[in-house]
């Protein structure tokens, strides 16, 4: 082969390969360079791959800070695709006509730039079609202005730009399954800034991170992009936040410095605003711009750090459980001392599936000490069955709504148990919390400005927190229960229950043989 065939072939097959020689891009200073991908770019394409590896087509959405590239390397690997292959049709979607204008505008930019040897013969091009006439492929640009914007079409690569700005999204989207059908090598891909938490986009990504639907989840911090740093002017010192802010995330000080001037000069000082912007993680983008949580997100954060080899569990091992009620997830997550573990979460509302498990989960664990209950909705048939069981000494129903055993800080028992799972978690010497986006955005949905007239830390309603988190924070009371009360490490307690367990095991040997 010669080598003019050999780097056609790789033209062909490497995506990164062909941008950096084939296509063109005007980048930030108005400059008309080859487009060689950034760090952003390629931890893009990883993903994107894996899932086509795995999957055989893509769907995926993507959660982003501003002006990384995402639009820029999407719209190139559609153009490939489109440019190159037989019957191959693009849609570009957007939130503004001056926006698909732009992304339209690149995309001919890369025709125009293209090498004569890959450049298809063309058959229409104008302000909203690009046609390639012997492959029989081309694109359809639309806006979401339409509630019925691409529904008459088919295509077999979606790219959706700025999604969380869409008006009539949900009917857009409620379309747009047949302009994209499920076979194999089709491609949609939906990107965006976050914009708050009341929009489709949001509850996407909630549905994607849950595991839920054939969306993947990809998320893109700032602090991958290399140029979103500068040199540490003299006297620049960090605040207490900041330098919590750079162990949590592994931030440098260049990078500080390029985040305070950001913040100081374009966002007015808010730093809400920036994180919505330029987040660090998921949580930060969609945490609402002037929510002030109870629990602090650069906390969380550094908890998730924690190796849990680190930390030695001293105390006692509990378990928290919050059933499911009304079509939530019933969720079981473990603490002992400064170490929280093993979320385990149940998507049915079947009372006795969750009994049982609740029920294995203590026959099999003698180390469990105590687990608490939250009784609302179903959680008082599984604390009534598990005391049934006889298991009456190792479970204790909680009532969020009741009075808390300090009256003087605490509106009732939940905020109680969040209050102390707040210090707990804010304690200097940081606890171990599981590396989990779903726990981590329940920790921080509630706020901790509400009070009574009596000064007592009052919680928002469980309902109003589940219509902007898009879920019900199960994950974060189920921890909270771990703090209902306090439980003393009984060795004694925990032999009894181990001995217990083994005779058991003995008797069903006995009988099986």
């Amino acid at each position: 082969m010669s080598v003019a065939d050999q780097q056609l072939a790789r033209l062909l097959t490497d995506d990164e390969f062909y941008c950096a020689r084939n296509l063109k891009i005007r980048t930030k200073e108005g400059k008309i360079m080859p487009f060689v991908w950034n760090d952003a770019q390629r931890l893009l394409h990883e993903k994107l791959e894996e899932q086509l590896s795995l999957r055989g087509w893509i769907r995926a959405i993507v959660l982003k800070g501003r002006q990384q590239g995402a639009s820029t390397y999407v719209s190139a690997r559609f153009y490939k695709r489109t440019s190159m292959g037989f019957g191959k049709r693009t849609m570009i979607l957007t939130h503004l006509d001056a926006a698909t204008t732009t992304l339209f505008g690149m995309v001919k930019t890369y025709y125009e730039l293209s090498s004569d040897v890959l450049r298809p013969s063309i058959k229409a091009n104008s302000g909203t079609e690009l046609s390639f006439s012997k492959l029989r492929s081309g694109y359809k640009v639309a806006t979401a202005g339409s509630k019925n914007a691409g529904r008459s079409d088919t295509v077999q690569y979606m790219h959706g730009s700025e999604v969380a700005f869409w008006p009539n999204a949900e009917q857009i989207m409620a379309g747009l399954g047949q302009t994209v059908p499920m076979i194999e090598g089709s491609e949609m891909i939906l990107e965006s800034t976050a914009n708050g938490l009341n929009n489709l986009f949001r509850r996407l990504w909630v549905l994607a991170t849950a595991g839920k639907g054939d969306f993947m989840p990809i998320f893109i911090p700032w602090l991958v992009q290399r140029e979103y740093q500068r040199v540490v002017p003299p006297g620049f010192e960090l605040s207490a936040e900041d330098a919590e802010y750079m162990e949590a995330y592994d931030a440098t000080l260049e990078q500080m410095a390029w985040r305070r001037a950001k913040i100081d000069t374009e966002f007015a000082g808010d730093e809400g605003w920036f994180d919505q912007e330029y987040p660090a993680t998921p949580d930060l983008a969609f945490q609402k711009v002037g929510h002030k949580p109870l629990i602090s997100t650069q906390k969380v954060s550094l908890a998730r750090k924690r190796k849990i080899e680190h930390l030695e569990r001293i105390g006692a091992h509990v378990v928290g459980l919050d059933p499911a009620r009304g079509g939530d997830v019933s969720t079981f997550i473990h603490r002992q001392g400064r170490v929280a573990w093993g979320i385990k979460r149940l998507d049915v509302d079947d009372t006795m599936l969750v009994a049982g498990t609740a029920a294995r989960m203590l026959q099999d664990d003698p180390t469990i000490r105590m687990m608490f209950i939250d009784i609302g909705g179903l959680g008082a048939g599984v604390y009534d069955r598990l005391c049934e069981l006889g298991y009456s000494r190792r479970v204790t129903a909680v009532n969020f709504g009741s009075a808390a055993t300090d009256q003087r800080r605490y509106f009732n028992k939940r905020a109680e148990m969040w209050g102390e799972m707040k210090d707990w978690v804010h304690d200097e010497c940081t606890p171990c919390l599981p590396d989990d986006d779903l726990l981590h955005g329940d920790l921080t949905s509630v706020s901790g400005t509400l009070y009574s007239s009596n000064g007592q830390l009052k919680l928002e309603p469980k309902e109003k927190v589940k219509k902007e988190l898009g879920r019900s924070p199960d994950d974060g009371d189920a921890l909270a229960l771990t703090f209902a009360e306090p439980v003393a490490a009984d060795d004694t307690f925990t032999e009894e229950w181990r001995k217990k367990l083994l005779r058991k095991r003995s008797r069903k040997t006995a009988m099986g043989s």
